[in-house]
């Protein structure tokens, strides 16, 4: 699991077929401190996180292929929660 925020979102006129009906976001990882750790990414949501929420992030292939219920996504990352602010 990953901690990042979310700094924007994407969209795609054309995409592979398991990403239909999904929310894409732009997430910038966060570090233990809460610093900007690597470069963003982009990830799949359906919790209806916005701009500058701080989200729960995994990168576990067979957990998100089990979100999306396809084998053959190209999806790495998926926000499986919304962060409590400290």
């Amino acid at each position: 699991m990953q901690l990042g925020r979310v700094i924007g979102h994407a969209t795609a006129t054309v995409k592979h077929s398991t990403l239909r009906g999904w929310r894409m976001l732009v997430v910038q990882p966060l570090d233990s401190q809460g610093w900007a750790d690597g470069a963003p990414l982009l990830a799949i949501d359906d919790l209806g996180s916005s701009h500058g929420d701080r989200v729960i992030l995994t990168g576990d292939g067979h957990g998100v292929r089990e979100i999306i219920g396809a084998d053959n996504t190209p999806v790495r990352w998926a926000v499986i929660g919304l962060a409590d602010e400290t």
